[in-house]
């Protein structure tokens, strides 16, 4: 081959190349077209998960409302076995002056408080996951009269018992512990959107466990489990708190930011609990509940 075949041979092969590049980079192009689409979701979705205010935490307040409920009682080494039907309760009265009093005295978690932390799950914030703790309280109203059937002491029972400190009391006010898992939903109702002024929907939905320190007399036997300060939790018969149960409830309401970081929430929650093996003198208790509550709350953004 001569040396001028030689450059023709080369001139001919780099021109049919780059003829052809257009061609392979639109191929390449297409191809790497979504991938990069993704990349660029998931890259936005990452930069606004850590941006700031994608964390909120709340602290509030509660009154809790009970309806009447059936409260099994088991006590195999006394020989009773028996059921108190339709008992009415009621949450541990907490005046003003009490709350006040919580405060001055850093006893934050005297009266029924509530908390909330929660982590935004989308760019828009508008859905969160988040960790919830209701501490309400519940007591059987005394001096009311329940039906009592089963068993005492051996013998059938059945007649009517007028609930007495000694007779009856019967109390989860350390207290009936609601701790859930919600997934939570914001609408934007009014104002200027993620600032100060802004009115949103709140709802939640969820469920967990429940965690009760049981304090109780039935037929004058006190249910004993030794001081707070020991054996704390969780799954002892002498442990102050025991897992004695699950719950599930919803919750809807309106949150405003009075400031960029700093919001107002008012709620109202249902929910349902399901109490198996509350310790009583030398037994256990069981029942379900239905309680509504009211939770005015102040949380942060950070």
């Amino acid at each position: 081959m001569t040396h001028i075949a030689g450059k023709r041979l080369l001139l001919t092969i780099l021109l049919s190349m780059f003829a052809g590049g257009p061609a392979w980079a639109q191929d390449s192009a297409e191809v790497s077209a979504p991938t990069q689409a993704k990349l660029s979701t998931e890259a936005s979705f990452a930069k606004s998960l850590n941006k700031e205010n994608n964390w909120y935490f709340s602290w509030g307040y509660s009154r809790q409302q009970y309806a009447p409920s059936d409260i099994h009682i088991s006590q195999p080494s006394l020989g009773n076995d028996f059921t108190l039907h339709q008992t009415a309760a009621s949450d541990f009265p907490a005046s003003v002056q009490d709350t006040i009093h919580s405060f001055t005295e850093f006893e934050f978690t005297n009266p029924q408080e509530n908390v909330r932390i929660g982590k935004f799950m989308n760019p828009e914030k508008t859905f969160a996951i988040e960790f919830s703790l209701d501490h309400s309280k519940y007591n059987t109203d005394l001096n009311q009269s329940v039906r009592v059937s089963g068993t005492k002491a051996g013998q059938p029972y059945n007649q009517n018992l007028t609930l007495t400190e000694q007779d009856f009391y019967y109390a989860l006010h350390n207290g009936l512990n609601h701790i859930m898992i919600n997934a939570v939903w914001l609408h934007h109702l009014y104002g200027p959107e993620n600032q100060a002024g802004d009115l949103q929907l709140i709802s939640r939905a969820g469920a967990g466990i429940l965690l009760p320190h049981a304090d109780n007399v039935i037929f004058g036997n006190t249910n004993e489990v030794g001081p707070k300060n020991e054996n704390v939790c969780c799954t002892s018969k002498k442990d102050w708190w025991q897992i004695n149960g699950w719950t599930a409830g919803v919750e809807v309401g309106l949150r405003y930011r009075v400031y960029k970081s700093i919001y107002l929430e008012l709620t109202s929650k249902l929910a349902y609990g399901a109490l198996r093996g509350v310790p009583v003198y030398q037994g256990s208790a069981d029942q379900t509940i239905w309680m509504s509550e009211q939770v005015l709350s102040t949380g942060f953004l950070f």
